[in-house]
Parts: C-alpha cells; sequence; structure tokens
C-alpha cells in the first residue's frame, strides 16, 4: 500500500473517532444539564419553629392615673414652685395664687362684714334686754333662747365674711388650727407632667358650675398603660389578661412587655376604619425608660405553637379546600403533589400537622410568566 492510501486512511478514522467523541460529550452535556437542572430547583425545607398569632395595636404609652392640678380660688398666678419632669411628693407646693378680687368683690366684702356687725352688735343689745325682762320673769325661756340663737347666727355670719374679706385681701386665713391659703398642693406623688399657665395669668376657680384653670397634670410614670386600637377584624380573638410585646417607635429594638386590661364594647372611625379602643397594662419595662406620649406598636399575642414541623405559606396550594405542596420525585424535573394538614398560621410561615416531617424538601411554586401580545 502506498503511502498516500495510508495518509488518507488515517484521516478518516481519525475524523470518525471526533465526530463519536464529540456526539458522546454532547450527550453527556445534555444528561449533566438535565440532571443540574433538577437538582437546582428551587425549594425550601421544613424546619421545626415556633409559630405565633398576633393582633396588631396602634397608640402610645400613657400614664394610668394623671391628674389635673386646679385652683378653687380666683386670683394671678403668683410664683410657680415646680417644674415639668421633677418628682413631687403628696403635698408639696405647686403654684401659689394672689388673689385678684375685681373693685366690686371687694367692696361687698367689705360692706357684707359691715352688715352682719351692725346685725350683731344690735341683737347683742336686745340679748341684754331679755336678759333682764327674764330675771323679773317678764319673758319666758323660750323667747330668751330663740333671741339668743339669732345672736349666735349673726355672730358666725361676721366671722364668715370677715374671713372671706381676708382672703381676698392677703390671700391666707387661720381657721383654728387650719391654715388656709393660696397655695395649690400636689394632690399625689409623682412627676410633673406638665405646666400650663405662667406668672402673671389669671386663674378661674374650680367651682360646681365651671371647670376651672388647669394649672399642672401630675402622674406616677411607675404605673404606665398602652393605650390604642385595633382592628374590628382581630377584636374577637382577644381576651383580657392576654400577652403582648410593645414596640417603642422612638426606642429602636427596644421591647416592654404586658398584658391586655380593657377592650372596648363600642367601636369607632378612625381613617375610615372601623376600630375598637383598648388597653394594655405594661408589667415588665424591661430597663427601659419610658416618657408619657410615646407612640408604639403592641403585638398581642392570640396563640403560640412551638416545636412545629413549619413550611412558609407560599410553598402552600389551596384546592378545594384542601391544602398541597410539590416534593422533588426520583426523576429529573418530576414534581409530587403531597396533600399536607395546616395548623396556626402567621401569615408568612404555617405549621403542618401532618404530611411533612423535618428536613423535607418542598418545591417552591413554579413562577408563571406573562406573554406580551
Amino acid at each position: 500500500m502506498s503511502n498516500k492510501k495510508r495518509s488518507k486512511k488515517r484521516i478518516f478514522w481519525g475524523s470518525l473517532l471526533v465526530l463519536i467523541l464529540a456526539g458522546g460529550g454532547f450527550v453527556l452535556l445534555n444528561s449533566s444539564s438535565s440532571e443540574d437542572e433538577n437538582s437546582q430547583a428551587p425549594y425550601v425545607t421544613a424546619e421545626i419553629g415556633t409559630i405565633v398569632e398576633q393582633a396588631l395595636a396602634t397608640g402610645t404609652i400613657e400614664p394610668e392615673n394623671e391628674i389635673e392640678v386646679k385652683s378653687k380660688i380666683s386670683g394671678v398666678v403668683n410664683r410657680v414652685f415646680a417644674q415639668p419632669g421633677e418628682y413631687v411628693q403628696q403635698g408639696d407646693p405647686l403654684i401659689e395664687v394672689r388673689p385678684d378680687p375685681t373693685p366690686l368683690e371687694l367692696a361687698e366684702a367689705k360692706r357684707n362684714l359691715e352688715r352682719t356687725l351692725v346685725e350683731k352688735e344690735n341683737l347683742e343689745k336686745e340679748l341684754d334686754r331679755m336678759r333682764v325682762l327674764r330675771e323679773r320673769d317678764l319673758v319666758s325661756d323660750r323667747e330668751y333662747e330663740e333671741n339668743l340663737q339669732r345672736y349666735n347666727d349673726a355672730k358666725i355670719r361676721a366671722q364668715i365674711n370677715r374671713e372671706r374679706l381676708e382672703l381676698l385681701e392677703s390671700g391666707r386665713i387661720s381657721i383654728g388650727e387650719t391654715l388656709i391659703e393660696s397655695v395649690i398642693r400636689a394632690p399625689i406623688s409623682g412627676f410633673i407632667l406638665d405646666k400650663m399657665v405662667d406668672v402673671g395669668e389669671p386663674v378661674v376657680p374650680l367651682t360646681s358650675y365651671q371647670a376651672g384653670t388647669p394649672l399642672m397634670t401630675i402622674a406616677e410614670m411607675d404605673m404606665l398603660l398602652f393605650k390604642g386600637t385595633v382592628d374590628e377584624i382581630d377584636v374577637g380573638k382577644i381576651e383580657e389578661g392576654m400577652q403582648a410585646e410593645i414596640k417603642i417607635g422612638a426606642l429602636p429594638g427596644e421591647v416592654v412587655y404586658g398584658e391586655v386590661s380593657r377592650i372596648s364594647l363600642k367601636a369607632r372611625e378612625q381613617d375610615n376604619a372601623t376600630v375598637f379602643p383598648i388597653e394594655i397594662r405594661i408589667t415588665d419595662f424591661n430597663g427601659t425608660v419610658l416618657r408619657a406620649g410615646y407612640s408604639a406598636n403592641a403585638d398581642i399575642i392570640i396563640e403560640r405553637i412551638e416545636d412545629a414541623v413549619t413550611i412558609p405559606e407560599r410553598v402552600v396550594t389551596m384546592r378545594d379546600g384542601k391544602a398541597y405542596v410539590e416534593l422533588p420525585g426520583s426523576e429529573p424535573g418530576q414534581r409530587i403533589e403531597q396533600e399536607v394538614q395546616l395548623g396556626l398560621s402567621d401569615a408568612i410561615n404555617v405549621a403542618v400537622t401532618d404530611g411533612l416531617s423535618e428536613g423535607d424538601r418542598v418545591l417552591e411554586r413554579p413562577t408563571r410568566q406573562l406573554t406580551v401580545r
């Protein structure tokens, strides 16, 4: 065989070998791609976790007992003894009110005193005369006692009018061992939250027919409440005594704890929604310093399940009132539908009571693509 023929034969067999190797590589590449595609299909793993059903309430932090201090006498603020943020004990002076009577009030007080003094003096003379007549048996004991009673009444009225005039002029009087003054004192121990008047401002007294001028507000800051509202969808699930986790807007990452203490029986409209007022008594400050008026959100714990098999809700398909998930099959790309029984949900994850075990792989639901024409 000539060298030329041998060369052609080598080229033929060499080309055939290249084609065989290329075809085998293509088959292997396709098989590998199919396996990779199946092994890389998105999935989640069923895990042991805790599911908590919560109801959200929005509101503010408020003192449980907040007192509004008012005056029972009229006048002008003469002195302020305490400022907002200070702690005062019950009975400590807060504000001094200087009497500022009108000329008419002052004139009436003086005239009333003069009139009762004249009446008392006349009754005293009449009583002396009756005493002489009684000694001569010219008047009865009953007539004498009636005159004595009128005299005593006039004496008391004169004393009252004298004290009223003194209070209008000086702002303080003493009745026996009791000192009546125009200094407003703290009705309770606590922190001063707000001061509504300054020196020189007029003060209207608290009476049965008028509200009076608010002077200060005092509260005990160790007894605080969360006061807010909850949506009507959740209010039927909430009961007094349920635990709550309260997050303070001004203190990121801080959480305080409490329990539901009051649920209103009447709804109200708020931002075009129906809500129910709710109160949560704070039981654990968790080392946090709270201030009245802080905005906050409260997560009310309705139900909690621990050590449950959980999966994301997004992998569950509901059909005809039943729940299904898809598991990877033994064949590449195979998806096996599995019915499961669901338990409590927190709107992100759901507990599976039957049909899955810890560590099971659950395929993500296929992504659907929209076709634009």
